[in-house]
């Protein structure tokens, strides 16, 4: 199977089926595979950095043994098996069409629902505590969560895909990244109990997302124009935001749409009954209201398009 055709039909698939919840997931398994490190690393009091880089290299290692060991064997099958095997691992590695889904969720709930049922359903995308949420926040919070995803669940993953396909190993490339990225989610926290033994998970995603978050802002910005939405202030917000945010990457999304969007994001955060000052991104320029939230999830589907097409374009010129 040519390498775009395996693009191609990994993104369609994604679109048209997203993640069906009754199937197994791999990502579900990485996440048990981490909580099961974790609690053994604490029992014999590893929770320093020492043991978090433990952490990081058992999953890693045994995440991209299991998944060669498969590869491996479905080759046994002949193509047709192979094919299928590797477009369902690539396929369960994008996350577009489940995350505007879950986001969808919190929008409903603002809109017919109440506001308890709104920090219920974003409650299961972020980290940080929902329960005293305005609607306001609700809604940021929803919006800044979509623009990150952006890069990790979906443009991120194709880039590693891409390259992936390119070096032959596309199934180890984009795990290798989602073992990462799972990582940083689980236990990549500043905040106590995961401060030691999230550090260099949190770090080692800062790296891979280096390229990802800034070639996906550049989507984004891109987007705009066919979305026809103010991509003169998102460039502006975009140059002076991007750098504000502690973490390294995540300013350059959320600073894109904070400019197309022409409303502002970041504030005060609780994180595990810890308190977090996140720098501005963005000016008030309009209220934010719940329709961002569907705006939000145009810009990821329109920016992914774009990489698509960039995707294939280049694969058909190497082969």
């Amino acid at each position: 199977m040519k390498p775009v055709y395996i693009l191609v039909a990994v993104t369609f698939l994604d679109y048209v089926i997203g993640d069906p919840p009754n199937w197994p997931h791999p990502i579900a398994y990485i996440g048990k595979l981490i909580s099961w490190l974790e609690y053994r690393l604490r029992k014999y009091g590893l929770a320093t950095k020492i043991g978090g880089f433990i952490l990081f290299l058992l999953t890693v290692l045994i995440t991209l043994s299991i998944l060669t060991l498969i590869i491996g064997l479905s080759a046994v099958g002949g193509k047709i098996v192979e094919s299928i095997v590797l477009v369902y691992f690539l396929t369960s590695a994008l996350a577009a069409t489940c995350l505007k889904k879950e986001v969808m969720k919190v929008a409903s709930a603002l809109e017919n629902g109440t506001i308890e049922e709104s920090r219920l359903a974003l409650s299961y995308l972020v980290g940080r505590d929902t329960q005293a949420l305005t609607h306001e926040g609700i809604i940021r919070g929803t919006v800044e969560t979509t623009a990150e995803n952006t890069i990790d669940g979906v443009i991120a993953p194709i880039f590693y895909m891409v390259l992936g396909l390119i070096l032959g190993c596309p199934v180890q490339m984009v795990f290798l990244y989602k073992t990462i990225n799972t990582l940083d989610s689980m236990v990549g926290y500043i905040q106590e109990p995961y401060t030691h033994i999230g550090y260099v998970s949190a770090k080692m995603d800062d790296l891979v997302n280096l390229i990802p978050a800034r070639l996906g802002s550049l989507l984004m910005l891109l987007s705009g124009f066919i979305l026809k939405l103010d991509v003169g202030q998102g460039l502006r917000i975009w140059k002076r935001d991007c750098g504000k945010h502690k973490s390294p990457n995540a300013g350059y999304p959320e600073s894109v749409v904070a400019g197309l969007l022409g409303i502002r994001l970041g504030g005060t955060h609780t994180y595990f009954s810890q308190v977090l000052e996140k720098p501005i991104i963005g000016d008030s320029i309009r209220e934010i209201e719940v329709h961002d939230i569907k705006t939000t999830t145009q810009i990821m589907y329109v920016s992914e398009g774009l990489l698509i097409l960039l995707s294939s374009g280049l694969l058909l010129l190497i082969s």
